[in-house]
């Protein structure tokens, strides 16, 4: 639209010479996914700039009689730490898996400065999970139609709303259970203290959550969530001993542990994220 009045934005099938276009390919697609696969919806996860492009080929998808539901899930792009597009220094775009390879490389000598004991098979184990972790939460955790500035040490810190500092509060449960010998797990969930009750109502969002990403296509939900529990697990740990608490507030309080550990992993996994049983 432009000066309050509609433009002509035609969508070129086929050029005058016989040529064909992106539109082209996707508009036959569009005929494959629905008549072989038949598709309920059809989601394209690509950049912002396309918008124009996708409501054209969606227009003359319509147009031409299919009435599957299709979707534009943009995205924003990601920024160097001078706001700029994210380069190398020799100005060429940086590729995902250099990002990855980095990442598990930085992850793996934190590994190294640590001296837990591992093996080198198991610090290679923990740097990949920590490493492509930390990259595809810093994308995920973001609303996805706008820029961000792309930052290493926030991406693997331990601290704030990170996929380390998720999959530590994940080890520290892991670590709570094994010095646990006699865990009932089917012992009732009974909330006393402040701190048990919030983290109680955070677990039992996960459904709604998870709902509104899947409605919306947007999984920075679900990361704001994880960090909501995460956070309010830590907080319950300080607050509510569990080890040194008695009887039927002990079991309650590891059920309590236990949720919040399955609830991190669900979410973390369908985010395509592992965890580890110590960090």
């Amino acid at each position: 639209k432009e000066k309050d009045e509609w433009k002509a934005a035609p969508c070129i099938i086929r050029k005058g010479d016989g040529g064909f276009l992106y539109a082209t390919t996707d508009l036959a697609t569009i005929d494959y996914r629905v008549k072989e696969w038949k598709a309920d919806e059809i989601w394209y996860v690509v950049g912002a700039p396309q918008q124009l492009h996708f409501r054209q080929v969606f227009a003359a998808a319509q147009r031409r009689g299919v009435n599957t539901k299709m979707t534009h899930i943009a995205f924003g792009s990601i920024l160097g730490p001078d706001g700029k597009m994210f380069k190398t220094r020799s100005g060429e775009t940086v590729g995902l898996l250099e990002v990855i390879d980095e990442a598990i490389e930085r992850a793996r000598a934190a590994a190294d400065e640590k001296d837990q004991g591992l093996s080198d098979v198991e610090k290679d184990e923990v740097a990949r999970i920590i490493g492509s972790g930390a990259v595809k939460y810093a994308e995920l955790s973001q609303n996805r139609l706008t820029d961000y500035k792309f930052s290493w040490d926030k991406m693997l810190s331990l601290q704030g709303n990170t996929a380390p500092y998720l999959q530590y509060a994940y080890a520290r449960v892991a670590g709570l259970f094994r010095k646990v010998d006699n865990y009932d797990a089917t012992a009732a969930v009974v909330l006393t203290e402040p701190a048990e009750k919030a983290l109680a109502v955070a677990l039992a969002q996960l459904a709604d959550v998870l709902h509104s990403v899947a409605r919306e296509g947007y999984p920075h939900y679900l990361c704001q969530y994880l960090y909501h529990v995460a956070t309010l697990f830590m907080r319950f740990y300080e607050a509510c001993p569990v080890l040194k608490s008695k009887g039927s507030v002990r079991a309650s309080r590891l059920q309590l542990a236990k949720l919040t550990a399955n609830t991190l992993k669900t979410g973390l996994d369908l985010l395509g994220i592992g965890v580890l049983e110590a960090i």
